[in-house]
């Protein structure tokens, strides 16, 4: 048989040229901020306590997603399963879905996102301004089908957050969230947290920062929030990867009804369950102490984090917590925000301010 070179060549100028706009988009882009959140007197107790929270608002579309939304880009791109022809598409109604369009614009290609029915028109707003588009489905379980479906009809791509998350961002640097915290915290009384807090939607972030906390040789622990009707925390209390359910998250871009991919449960040290009205209660709460409304996957970060404080204060040993405000407050004007909502959702608030109140008060924590 006649040798011969075999040859698929792909468009490399054109993904070069893609690579190189995503990577100009950060450079224009700051690091986010790392905010020092004022506590009351006895965070003054011993060697003190510091809290800090990550202000991941500031990024161009708003959200802790941009991270994820340029890492799943960047990935795809290099390894080549998108081209200057390809279609990506997304099964997310959330901040992620905002972010890939954006991110599809800059590089110009078509983006779809995948959603439920009855999505808030300001989502989708959000979406359509980024120069994406929604394609609807009538349940949350149809999403990822429907998604595979559009991929195999466009000959696109379905970039796949939930499975994609934890592979895509590099853990061991490279500028991701974990290396900004701890490079932005070298000049405070207490570097090195003794706890960092937050949330899972795909599981992307809590995997960076596991990850990170192990190669580095950190004792900093890893705490993950969970909140109602999603089932990260009873899987990671029983070990049963094959748990469901049938009803979706109230709270925005955290919680799933599955076990993702992309949640590596081997990294976290400890899960909090948090109530859906202490997340909204604590978003308020922590809004007003900043004088700036942030989202309620940050309440739910925050209302592990009083947990955590109340741990070290009752053990009177001194140390710093992290965690993240994820998004801007005034994307939730119609739910969190909106008191006809939460009544409607029958939420009592009542209870968990007066947690809050009573903590950053005395310092007792009686949830």
């Amino acid at each position: 048989m006649a040798g011969g070179l075999v040859e698929h060549v792909a468009d490399r100028e054109w993904s070069s040229r893609a690579v190189q706009r995503i990577e100009a988009d950060a450079h224009r882009s700051a690091d986010t901020h790392l905010l020092k959140v004022d506590l009351p007197g006895w965070a003054d107790r011993g060697d003190g306590i510091d809290l800090y929270l990550k202000d991941e608002s500031t990024h161009p579309t708003g959200s802790l997603k941009h991270r994820l939304a340029r890492s799943l880009f960047l990935y795809a791109l290099c390894n080549g399963w998108i081209g200057k022809d390809t279609t990506v598409i997304e099964a997310s109604s959330g901040s992620t879905a905002v972010s890939e369009a954006y991110f599809a614009k800059l590089i110009g290609v078509r983006f779809i996102a995948v959603m439920v029915k009855g999505t808030s028109p300001a989502k989708t707003r959000l979406i359509e301004a980024q120069g994406g588009e929604c394609h609807f489905v009538d349940a949350p379980s149809e999403i990822y089908t429907v998604a595979q479906r559009l991929e195999a009809e466009l000959g696109g791509h379905f970039i796949d957050q939930f499975t994609m998350a934890e592979r895509a961002t590099d853990w061991r640097g490279n500028n991701n969230i974990a290396e900004s915290v701890f490079a932005q915290m070298e000049a405070e009384r207490h570097p090195v947290p003794a706890w960092i807090v937050v949330g899972a939607g795909t599981g992307g972030t809590s995997a960076t920062f596991g990850r990170y906390v192990r190669y580095r040789q950190h004792p900093t622990r890893l705490c993950v929030v969970d909140v109602e009707n999603s089932v990260f925390l009873p899987a990671y209390r029983t070990g049963d990867g094959a748990l469901t359910s049938q009803a979706a998250s109230r709270i925005e871009g955290i919680g799933r009804p599955r076990v993702e991919p992309s949640f590596v449960s081997q990294v976290i040290d400890a899960m909090v369950p948090v109530p859906d009205a202490a997340s909204v209660a604590a978003m308020r709460f922590l809004s007003d102490r900043l004088g700036r409304r942030v989202g309620g996957s940050t309440g739910t970060n925050f209302w592990g984090v009083c947990t955590l404080l109340a741990q070290l204060l009752e053990s009177g040993r001194g140390g710093s917590v992290v965690s993240l405000l994820c998004d801007s407050g005034d994307r939730y004007d119609h739910t969190y925000f909106n008191d006809a909502w939460v009544a409607e959702q029958q939420l009592d608030l009542e209870p968990p301010t007066r947690t809050l109140e009573q903590f950053f008060e005395t310092g007792a924590w009686r949830p």
